[in-house]
Order: C-alpha cells, then sequence, then structure tokens
C-alpha cells in the first residue's frame, strides 16, 4: 500500500497531478478541494495516498488532509459509490462540513454531487450517519461552534434557492464557493446576483 508521496509537483490536469517521487512520475487524481492546496509546478507537496486495484489498472488517488482520505474510504464502502463519485462528493466542500452535513442527514447536499441520485444521496446518509456520530455535528470538536452554524448557513442558504425554484444541483453550483460566513440572507443574494 501507498501511505504517502512527498515530491515536486510537475504537471497539473483538472482532476489529477503528477508527482515526481525519486525520479518516478505518480499520477494522482484528486479532488477539487486537494487541488486548491496543490502548491504550484516544481514546488515540494505531500499527499495522503489511496491506492485503488482493479483488474486491469492501478489508480492513486491523493489527499490534502488523513481527513479527506478517511471520508474517501467511507465513501466507497457504500453500495454503489466508487472512487469517481467519492471524488466528485469530496470536491464539493470540505471533509469537515460533508461530515457535518451526514450527521445532519443533508441528502440535498449529496443530491447535487454530479452521478448522485437522490436514492443514492439518501443510502449514503443511510449508511455513514452513525459512522460519523455526533462529533460532526457538533463541529468535529471545535470549541467555538461558529463551524457548525456556518454550514447551517449554507444549509439554509440552498434550502431557500430550491423554494424560489432551483433544483438542488443548481443551488449547490450557485453557493458554490461562496464565504460559509455570511449570513444566509446575504448567500442567496449573492448567489442570484452571480458573485461569491
Amino acid at each position: 500500500m501507498i501511505e504517502r508521496l512527498c515530491g515536486v509537483i510537475v504537471a497539473k490536469g483538472e482532476d489529477g497531478v503528477v508527482m515526481s517521487v525519486g525520479g518516478v512520475g505518480f499520477l494522482v487524481d484528486v479532488s477539487s478541494m486537494t487541488m486548491g492546496d496543490v502548491p504550484a509546478l516544481g514546488e515540494q507537496a505531500e499527499l495522503f495516498t489511496y491506492l485503488h486495484v482493479r483488474e486491469e489498472a492501478l489508480q492513486l488517488f491523493g489527499f490534502s488532509t488523513e481527513e479527506e482520505r478517511g471520508l474517501f474510504r467511507m465513501l466507497i464502502g457504500v453500495s454503489k459509490i466508487g472512487p469517481k463519485l467519492a471524488l466528485a462528493a469530496l470536491s464539493i466542500r470540505r471533509a469537515p462540513e460533508l461530515k457535518r452535513a451526514l450527521a445532519a442527514g443533508d441528502v440535498a447536499l449529496f443530491d447535487a454531487v454530479p452521478g448522485i441520485g437522490r436514492k443514492t444521496a439518501e443510502r449514503i446518509i443511510l449508511e455513514l450517519r452513525e459512522k460519523i456520530g455526533q462529533a460532526a455535528l457538533l463541529g468535529g470538536g471545535e470549541t467555538s461552534g461558529e463551524a457548525g452554524v456556518a454550514s447551517d448557513s449554507i444549509g439554509l442558504a440552498r434550502a431557500a434557492l430550491v423554494e424560489l425554484g432551483y433544483t438542488s444541483a443548481e443551488a449547490e453550483k450557485l453557493l458554490f464557493g461562496s464565504d460559509a460566513d455570511s449570513s444566509v440572507e446575504e448567500l442567496v443574494r449573492r448567489a442570484l446576483a452571480g458573485e461569491k
């Protein structure tokens, strides 16, 4: 098992990077969140990895945090969720926020992931909610509780956009990259105006 890679970023693609480690270039698929954390070309990076073995190929997935990798492993353990769908889910929000959504039973967030329909989103919640536990719902042990409030603001803003006639996927796309510290009203206003 390849636990982690430490090397130089030599190429970046839409959904992956190439890391040079000891003269060997490793192609590593990453989520959008991890891609944002990867340094510029020519710089040193470290990724936690998961090697997915299939009959016809070996595929390496990389994560900027162990928490993201752990959630990836949980997601691929769900029936009919493969590595690509798990990576798509990890591309819409950071791992702590996804865990809070799982603990809160936020089906709409997972329904908005391309390739995951409502029934599959409900299955993800059903199978992972108890594994995630109350710690995620309470903000993963954060003392301030601000992260939980921020997650609620985005969830409420998404619900408001759905009430205005948008689908869950459209609402999630409008809110993608929004400042989670903003009020629900501000999030909705900016989403409708096409701002972030």
